[in-house]
């Protein structure tokens, strides 16, 4: 793998992670993330989904006209979406059961959209291949974190196993959605408090700060 592509799959997993810094994906994050079992499920069928229809759009981004390119980009987003779905649902039911109405809102996931707009839209098949699975795993290990804190503190156990004596009793509100909201904002906070101690400034929100803001029409009109 070049350098470059090397770079790509660690900006999604540091420097640009899709929840921690970019916030985006937070409606999952914050439903799905009370068991760290389904925090991997969810996390794991959106990178499969954003690894495909990355991959894609980059092979059909010079057919696709740019008109409907995005309405294209559902199409074949819900495609994989669909597959996704039925292996989850063949292979792990009680995941499938678990994800719900969230597996297939993978569909309009802005992870996804994003992505395909912003990388899959102008660049090659491999670098679209690598920034897939590094917004992907980025994805899924923010979810597994919060998913841990969540279920150890809230249930006493990780993965289904006792992690706290059961003598000691569980602070049930971390599995509750105020929890999900603390540990996601402790989460954000954590990684400001890193990302400053080492000279690195937050990315900001907005097209000033969208790495590929100078090949957005929208930025280049003076912002979104």
């Amino acid at each position: 793998m070049k350098q470059s592509n090397w770079k790509v799959l660690l900006n999604g997993i540091i420097k640009e992670n899709p929840v921690l810094i970019l916030v985006l994906g937070t409606c999952p994050t914050l439903a799905l993330t009370s068991l760290a079992v389904n925090a991997v499920g969810m996390g794991i069928a959106a990178t499969l989904v954003l690894l495909c229809s990355n991959m894609a759009i980059s092979l059909l981004k010079n057919i696709i006209p740019d008109k409907v390119r995005i309405p294209c980009y559902i199409v074949l987003i819900a495609g994989f979406v669909t597959i996704v779905g039925f292996l989850v649902q063949a292979y792990a039911p009680s995941i499938y059961d678990a994800l719900g109405l969230y597996l297939p809102l993978i569909v309009v996931n802005c992870i996804i959209l994003g992505r395909a707009e912003m990388f899959a839209n102008k660049n090659t098949v491999l670098a679209s291949a690598c920034d897939a699975i590094g917004m992907g795993l980025g994805f899924t290990l923010a979810l597994l974190v919060m998913g841990s804190i969540r279920e150890i503190l809230g249930a006493g156990t990780w993965f289904g196993i006792q992690i706290i004596p059961e003598s000691v009793t569980p602070m049930s509100i971390m599995t509750q959605p105020p929890g999900g909201f603390f540990v996601f904002g402790v989460l954000i906070a954590l990684v400001n408090f890193i990302l400053a101690r080492k000279g690195k400034k937050r990315k900001v929100s907005g097209c000033g700060g969208c790495p590929s803001a100078e090949h957005c029409a929208k930025a280049s009109e003076g912002g979104c």
